[in-house]
């Protein structure tokens, strides 16, 4: 394939780069310590300024092809309400996030809040020009998801389309970049998991390895061939403290975990109309306005048991909630989500 017969542009370390990735580290253990110092405040929020995207995977139910951007003045005021709440880490999905023409105003409000700037993109609309303007905005974080070496008939987020871009992120970009490469749902070749992980390492970015999930969220076991890219792929990742659970083990293998989901109170997905949701599968519940959402909605959430959490493979929800593992057991009173307004693409379990 062409693109893989180009050698990668190794990132370079640069002294700026070495810099801005202490300051990073340092804001986010600073998070961390912040987030298990009280659980009054949300931990992380993910929001859709964007539900129009670009490509159209088979796969993903988190998209449109006609939605206009949410207005940048309200997206601001958006961005106020979760810094209100003492947000720690604010990432912007989509859809495809890049098609919004003020993002850069976004992640700069962002870190204007003092939180963490992170976004989940497809990757398609990177040059350098556009990669310059993320780092002066200020971003912290970028996670590309690349399904398959060639693109099909189930995702276009292929390696052969986006090496470049990766190499473009690889001289460019001052801000973490990871690739997160997936097996399961219909995914032709598991192998393709481990040909996208080595490129992106080789490249100097991190790279995890997700399971795509089904249209509410929920797990499905790995088959052999996927398990076996599964297993190779985290041999071959730096370990984290997501690696020191088993959580993700009982996601491929299939089987349900015992765990404290902290949706709606540590980890708030906010759709484009400003509604706060548990995540993007349970889209519908608590749906309060971001602008009403309170500390006691917060503390409230916190508490609350989801009826979901066994069966779910949502690992941003997940690695949240493990902050709090520990402590406040939830209430027998559980709530049970209805059926799913939204799959796909940005939520998958990860290895790191």
């Amino acid at each position: 394939m062409s693109s893989l017969s180009t050698p990668p542009v190794k990132r370079k370390m640069t002294l700026s780069r070495r810099l801005k990735a202490a300051n990073r580290l340092a804001r986010e253990i600073e998070s961390i310590a912040s987030a298990v110092a009280s659980t009054d405040h949300p931990y992380m929020a993910q929001i859709v300024p964007m539900r129009r995207c670009n490509l159209s995977c088979t796969y993903c139910n988190e998209y449109d092809d006609h939605s206009d951007p949410v207005p940048v003045d309200e997206m601001l005021r958006r961005i106020d309400h979760l810094g209100r709440l003492g947000t720690s880490v604010i990432t912007i999905s989509g859809g495809e996030p890049l098609l919004h023409p003020e993002l850069d105003q976004i992640i700069a409000r962002i870190r204007r809040t003092g939180a963490i700037a992170g976004m989940i993109t497809n990757g398609y609309l990177l040059m350098p020009d556009r990669i310059e303007r993320l780092n002066k905005a200020g971003l912290d974080h970028m996670q590309i998801s690349i399904d398959n070496v060639m693109p099909d008939e189930v995702s276009k987020k292929s390696l052969k389309v986006l090496d470049k871009k990766l190499q473009m992120l690889a001289e460019h970009a001052d801000f973490h970049v990871n690739i997160n490469s997936v097996v399961g749902g219909g995914i032709a070749n598991p192998d393709d998991a481990r040909v996208v992980s080595e490129r992106a390492l080789s490249m100097g970015f991190s790279t995890t390895i997700g399971i795509i999930h089904d249209g509410t969220g929920q797990l499905k076991p790995l088959g052999e061939a996927e398990r076996k890219v599964w297993d190779k792929v985290r041999s071959m990742t730096r370990r984290s403290y997501s690696r020191f659970n088993h959580f993700q083990e009982a996601i491929a293998n299939g089987t349900t975990n015992n765990w404290r989901c902290r949706a709606g109170g540590r980890y708030l997905y906010v759709c484009e109309n400003g509604l706060v949701h548990y995540c993007s599968q349970q889209r519908g519940y608590p749906a309060i306005p971001l602008a009403d959402y309170t500390t006691e909605d917060v503390k409230r959430e916190f508490l609350t048991e989801k009826s979901c959490a066994p069966s779910c493979t949502i690992s941003c929800v997940h690695q949240v909630s493990f902050i709090d593992f520990w402590r406040a057991p939830q209430n027998g009173g559980s709530v049970t989500p209805g059926p799913s307004h939204g799959g796909g693409s940005q939520e998958l379990v990860q290895i790191r």
